[in-house]
């Protein structure tokens, strides 16, 4: 059963309901933004209509800034920026964004608490054909482990929308992590959201494990828990959307609740929200747990349907885990 005290409206299990690329909310979320606020700005690194820049350059051409393939000059004119009155949002692809301008990103950003937004673009293996190269499944580690960072991974493009508006109300730099392919909308303007505050999306009478996702993969989660329903496997989903600050009290007691955990995500599990979690039940609440995500492997070239499939990110692969750690629990 959804969570009826969440009150949302889901397109979960529809396969011709709308899709969009989470990108798709960034742009809007700039937009929005941008109009509530002057002192909004953008830039882009020679990638303005593939991160969904373009929309907010056209309507606020004064406050959009094309800094070319540098991305590490823009990091460092963002930080000049942020520290001067403004709410600069820097937009390239992660493997760029914070990939070649990580060591930027650390000392001008975020050593000096300047007030920028870095949107790290065509993340995970669902970049799909451009391969390796180009998809990012490193990112949320090295940015969730620098001071004074927050990471949000919206789980749908009207998710993202809602955190690219957040983000340009909260003080200090901002990790948002965003995809390139088309992905199931399966929240509304009416579903919760808070930087910080885990939301419960799925919630069996008696739950035994609990899956907590993350990104447009956390879709794939649920489809799962109601194939484990069919099973009388009953399971609570969580999508921490805001892997840093985590909502540490409602994953602990969760955790305890179920007493088993999986973890699912588009990303090394290596130093991702899988370790992220583990991390925080390691000192509170000690519990059996599985992780979904890459496996200290590199992607390739590929549609991200046999990608996800391949490196064992799939639904089949989520209902295993859950059937695995359970076997450990017992």
């Amino acid at each position: 059963m959804l969570n009826p005290d969440a009150k949302l409206n889901f397109f979960v299990f529809s396969d011709d309901g709308p899709q969009a690329p989470t990108r798709n909310g960034y742009g809007e979320g700039l937009i929005i933004s941008g109009e509530k606020d002057r002192n909004v700005v953008v830039l882009s690194a020679d990638l303005t209509e593939s991160t969904r820049s373009e929309a907010f350059a056209q309507k606020f051409p004064e406050r959009f800034f094309e800094c070319g393939v540098a991305e590490q000059n823009m990091a460092a004119t963002a930080a000049g920026l942020g520290v001067s009155g403004k709410i600069p949002f820097i937009s390239s692809y992660a493997t760029f964004s914070p990939g070649r301008n990580w060591e930027q990103i650390r000392t001008t950003i975020a050593y000096n608490d300047s007030n920028v937004k870095i949107a790290g673009h065509h993340t995970g293996i669902s970049t799909g054909p451009d391969g390796a190269t180009h998809q990012a499944t490193e990112d949320i580690a090295i940015m969730r482990a620098m001071p004074n960072m927050r990471v949000i991974v919206p789980c749908d493009a009207v998710e993202a929308k809602k955190a690219t508006v957040a983000s340009a109300k909260i003080w200090g730099p901002v990790y948002l992590r965003f995809q390139r392919d088309k992905t199931p909308v399966f929240t509304t303007e009416q579903t919760p959201f808070a930087p910080g505050k885990a939301e419960t999306f799925w919630e069996s009478k008696r739950p035994k494990v609990l899956i907590i996702g993350c990104g447009p993969i956390l879709r794939t989660a649920l489809v799962a828990a109601k194939e484990l329903e069919k099973e009388k496997i009953e399971s609570i989903v969580l999508n921490v959307h805001t892997v840093k600050p985590l909502d540490e009290e409602k994953i602990v007691s969760l955790a305890k609740k179920c007493g088993s955990v999986v973890t699912v995500e588009e990303h090394q599990v290596n130093g991702g929200l899988g370790g992220a979690v583990a991390e925080v039940l390691s000192r509170r609440a000690p519990v059996p747990m599985e992780f979904i995500g890459l496996q200290n492997v590199f992607g390739e070239s590929g549609l991200p349907s046999q990608l996800l499939e391949k490196y064992g990110m799939s639904m089949p692969h989520i209902k295993t885990a859950v059937k695995k750690v359970l076997k450990r629990k017992r």
